[in-house]
């Protein structure tokens, strides 16, 4: 294997050339393409085990199991036809706080999952809610549910029924979809301004949310050829106020609501792409840089109390004594892949493919499950002994993000390069692409997080040439082992990822071993001794302390379990203790951070 493995060096030099004010290199490198990788459509990758498969099968059969009368309901009532179906009640019911607001993202999160597994049930559901949701429209054009929903986050709105109708065309091919489209544009027109509106906190007015609109107005103008949409969309880019403070490396983090901004982030992306303008590239790194540099904790997570922080103040330290709502779960984790895919494509970096491990597995995958009539998890907590809890009101934001994000499982694994592929996540799973015209299927086995190894058997259709890039975590500190058919291969590290390249034939086979240690990473700056405990890519918590402050002992001390996976026990003065990896917590409480000394 090449010494050029130094995942740790290419780090270090990132590190310091990460918020740039100016990049003509960086401008000239990407005019030659848009993107250095790309996602690949949702039916091409499966997931056939571990640990995301099974969140998102339950997933897939709770949304599954959603009663369309319910769903429908209060648009029905509001058009004043007959409306049967048990009252939704929560945010989404005709007294909620924002009437019918997630119907849009359900139908997305199903349109994608069905695409993913074939489940024509999920098309057929898909199909039967546009169908309904179109006739409750009427003449008028009317998008919004309740007495009084055309006052309250119109623009929010208008973007879940965009995501949706788009996914229910493109993805469950419900041709009614599109032709919706402009119909849908044209209803929300006498609610939502003319230009974008920008808060600063929790609660500030304006209280809308346009942040994600234009990425989706973009979308729709290219599926409809609309400019109007296309003109809207450039409108309600945050130009001066977020992203292009961001693009001078100024910290415009700070005060600002945190879904709604990191969300906004995408938007950027989109436009990176709509408008050719690559500033929009370095608002992305930047944004990226601040948040995993000051904003966020060892989860991924970022946030307290829905706000950016103050850095080096000491703010996210404190956070963990004054409130328990740390982190909007599935929403600000939505938010963040979205980001990482963006920049993963734009760079082919593996450091955002490092970022996205770490939330989808100790954010988005550890969050409580919902139950059957709209409980939904909504903030993670990381102070002393905390639990993981519903949201005390059904059926909030995060039931739409949840279904969305996770189907999104399957967008985080492999991307397509331009003389191959690149496997991201580790995750037994199944692609199936065309390669220089070759049909190639790889399948990944694997053992990983907990484990330290992934198989992968790659099977094209005639013996093909392309380059196999693994990505190499940043968190290694053991150098990684590549066989190619059980012989160690020679890989040239490029950006975080090993570049195999090689002629592959059927049966070819590859086995990646990174092997796993534990690891500390302080709250902040100010508090060095306050830590959270990492194994790899999980965060380990401690299950079920005693009160007062937890200290940590010797890593070294810690030794698995016998008999549970993942779980591994210290003793110390007090008795056993015993640390678990926060995706397998249920309802015992749990303390994320200790103090080192």
């Amino acid at each position: 294997m090449s010494s050029n493995f130094s995942r740790r060096e290419f780090l270090a030099g990132a590190a310091a050339a990460a918020l740039c004010s100016s990049a003509p290199q960086l401008a000239a490198e990407h005019a030659a393409a848009k993107d250095r990788l790309q996602e690949f459509d949702y039916q091409q990758v499966r997931l056939t085990g571990g640990p995301l498969k099974q969140q998102y099968d339950r997933i897939h059969a709770n949304y599954l199991a959603l009663d369309n009368d319910r769903l429908l309901k209060v648009y029905r009532e509001r058009a004043g036809m007959s409306a049967p179906g048990e009252a939704m009640g929560g945010w989404y019911g005709a007294d909620g706080f924002v009437p019918g607001h997630a119907l849009g993202q359900y139908i997305s999160g199903l349109a994608r999952l069905g695409r993913s597994t074939g489940d024509e049930a999920c098309h057929a559901k898909v199909g039967e809610l546009v169908e309904g949701f179109a006739a409750t429209m009427g003449a008028a054009d009317r998008i919004y549910a309740g007495a009084n929903a055309e006052k309250v986050w119109p623009c929010y709105i208008l973007d879940k029924h965009l995501a949706g109708l788009m996914d229910a065309f493109s993805l469950s091919g419900v041709e009614q979809a599109r032709a919706l489209l402009p119909r849908v544009y044209r209803g929300a027109l006498a609610f939502i301004p003319e230009r974008g509106r920008d808060r600063v906190g929790k609660k500030d007015p304006p209280y809308d949310e346009t942040y994600v609109l234009p990425e989706n107005l973009f979308a729709a103008y290219e599926m409809t050829s609309e400019r109007a949409m296309h003109d809207r969309a450039v409108a309600y880019l945050l130009d001066r106020e977020f992203f292009d403070p961001l693009a001078r490396g100024e910290d415009a983090l700070p005060g600002r609501h945190a879904y709604s901004h990191a969300i906004a982030l995408s938007s950027a992306g989109k436009a990176r792409l709509a408008l050719g303008e690559e500033r929009y590239l370095r608002t992305l790194q930047n944004a990226w840089a601040l948040l995993v540099s000051t904003q966020q904790y060892a989860s991924g997570g970022w946030g307290p109390n829905e706000t950016f922080i103050e850095p080096h103040k000491g703010q996210l330290y404190q956070s963990l004594q004054t409130t328990d709502d740390h982190f909007e779960t599935p929403c600000g984790s939505y938010a963040a892949t979205k980001l990482a895919r963006y920049l993963l494509c734009a760079t082919a970096d593996g450091q955002y493919g490092d970022g996205l491990e770490r939330i989808v597995y100790n954010a988005l995958l550890s969050v409580k499950e919902p139950d059957s009539d709209g409980h939904y998890p909504y903030y993670s907590s990381y102070g002393a002994r905390s639990r993981k809890t519903y949201y005390p009101h059904r059926w909030p934001c995060c039931s739409g993000t949840l279904v969305q994000g996770v189907a999104d499982y399957v967008k985080n694994i492999y991307f397509s390069a331009p003389d191959g592929i690149a496997v991201n996540l580790y995750v037994p799973s199944e692609l199936r692409c065309h390669i220089a015209g070759a049909a190639v299927t790889l399948i990944q086995q694997s053992d990983y997080p907990l484990g330290e190894t992934a198989a992968l058997r790659i099977d094209p259709a005639v013996p093909v040439t392309f380059t196999l890039r693994l990505r190499i975590p940043g968190w290694l500190n053991a150098k990684p082992s590549i066989r190619v058919n059980g012989r160690p291969a020679s890989a040239e590290m490029q950006r975080g990822f090993a570049a195999v390249r090689r002629r592959w034939s059927a049966g070819d086979t590859v086995e990646v071993e990174l092997p796993l240690s534990f690891r500390t990473e302080a709250i902040d700056d100010l508090h060095p001794d306050t830590v959270a405990v990492l194994h790899g890519p999980l965060l380990y918590v401690e299950l079920n302390p005693p009160p007062g402050t937890q200290r940590l002992g010797p890593l070294d001390a810690l030794r698995p379990l016998a008999g549970a996976s993942g779980f591994f026990r210290a003793r110390d003065a007090s008795g056993e203790r015993i640390h678990a990896p926060l995706y397998l917590v249920r309802e015992e409480s749990y303390t994320t951070y200790l103090q080192s000394t």
